[in-house]
């Protein structure tokens, strides 16, 4: 598993996840245990990671989108 995204904004977490189900590309999110620790506050970002075998496509299909950055 490599890391796709860093992000704390759980609005655009849920986003980019739903592209990538849609194009049959399975993710998943780490560090959201941490991120319930800390009160909510969006100090540790979650990160989205992909197989390794499915970046080149993950990262296309979130470029396509917009949606290739880290926040």
């Amino acid at each position: 598993m490599v890391t796709l995204l860093r992000t704390t904004n759980l609005v655009r977490l849920s986003f980019v996840q739903a592209l990538l189900r849609d194009s049959g590309i399975e993710a998943q999110v780490f560090d959201s245990n941490i991120s319930a620790l800390e009160a909510g506050i969006g100090a540790f970002p979650r990160r989205l990671v992909v197989h390794e075998a499915c970046l080149f496509a993950a990262k296309t299909i979130l470029a396509d989108a917009g949606e290739l950055y880290d926040d």
